[in-house]
């Protein structure tokens, strides 16, 4: 291996971090809904899409019965030009939620990964964005590549796992990169999973833009030098979607959100807030100094359950999503009961 220092460029500066103790935006009305739909294009590809959600939706619905979990992960873009050159962007590389997807797959649920264009994928990201060449765990032998035998244990783990997803067609990948996509490919794949009923799960770990540049104020081409030496951008918010994914896109599944803050004093506060103004199922809340090691389940009746890393698991590299999963699930089991004991 080659013998540098592994620096982690990407992390923020945390003691300058900004605390969001701000308050929170109006969430979407119907109005907002069909004023933002109305006003922007689908995407292209949106009915490729469709078919390819729908047919593996029926297929663990009418053959498996196997519980459904849409995972969102990484963050999106905005656009600031059609012919885009230039975008906003976010440091989410999709970590969690590539992770929480193979503990999901592990537990026997069907995964719709609903993520950014080459952000980390499940078990693939064992060997990309990291700070080792993939080429290192190779060798070449008697004129053939192998695998390094350093490495080789451990590969063989992972190959097995991804193998089993796709002989059982588990693993369904779609991406997205700008916020529009997002926001339409969530709404199909909504609609389409209220054939799992409440056997449907949604895992919200995308890192959704807050703002956005309509397109009918996006110039079409490369924004050019400005006679003032200044490049303003009036954006606009992001219409915020949770609720109407919880009262009308998909009405019986169990939503899970996520609340990242940089402020200990603000995180559970704003957790339940975010259960009071959306109405959905549960939260887990998480510091950016400490997402890694530690988070909090909260509920609608404010219980917290917290989740933490020991140090002999920190020291034997346990993922915390190998906890928080298990978690997870507890709650959806609940959820289907209690929703099935109301419609009997």
């Amino acid at each position: 291996m080659p013998n540098t220092k592994n620096y982690h460029t990407s992390q923020p500066d945390y003691e300058t971090a900004i605390d969001r103790n701000v308050p929170d935006f109006p969430v979407a009305e119907v109005l907002d809904e069909d004023k933002y739909f109305q006003n922007h294009e689908p995407p292209s590809y949106l009915p490729e899409i469709e078919a390819q959600i729908d047919k593996f939706v029926d297929f663990h619905c009418q053959q498996t019965q196997k519980k459904v979990v849409l995972v969102t992960s990484g963050g999106t873009t905005v656009p600031l030009e059609n012919n885009t050159v230039r975008f906003i962007d976010n440091f989410s590389a999709g970590t969690r939620g590539a992770t929480s997807a193979e503990y999901f797959l592990e537990n026997g649920y069907a995964v719709i990964f609903l993520h950014r264009e080459f952000s980390l994928l499940p078990y693939s990201r064992h060997y990309s964005h990291t700070t080792n060449c993939f080429l290192d765990y190779m060798v070449e032998k008697d004129n053939k590549v192998e695998i390094n035998p350093e490495f080789a244990d451990s590969m063989l783990v992972v190959l097995r796992k991804y193998m089993a997803a796709q002989k059982a067609n588990s693993l369904l990948l779609v991406p997205f990169t700008t916020v529009n996509q997002y926001l339409y490919t969530l709404r199909l794949a909504s609609q389409l999973l209220q054939k799992a009923q409440s056997d449907a799960l949604f895992y919200l770990a995308a890192a959704v833009s807050d703002f956005f540049l309509p397109s009918s104020r996006m110039p079409n081409h490369k924004i050019q030098a400005q006679p003032s030496g200044k490049l303003v951008v009036d954006l606009e918010q992001v219409p915020k979607f949770l609720r109407r994914l919880v009262d009308s896109w998909a009405p019986q599944a169990m939503i899970v959100s996520f609340k990242l803050e940089t402020d200990s004093s603000i995180l559970i506060k704003k957790s339940v807030q975010a259960l009071n103004r959306y109405h959905h199922q549960l939260v887990i809340g998480n510091l950016l100094q400490t997402r890694k090691n530690e988070v909090v389940l909260v509920t609608p009746d404010e219980a917290q359950n917290w989740i933490r890393l020991d140090d002999t698991q920190k020291h034997q590299n346990v993922e915390i999503e190998s906890l928080i999963i298990p978690a997870v699930i507890q709650e959806h089991e609940n959820w289907v009961k209690n929703w099935t004991a109301k419609n009997k």
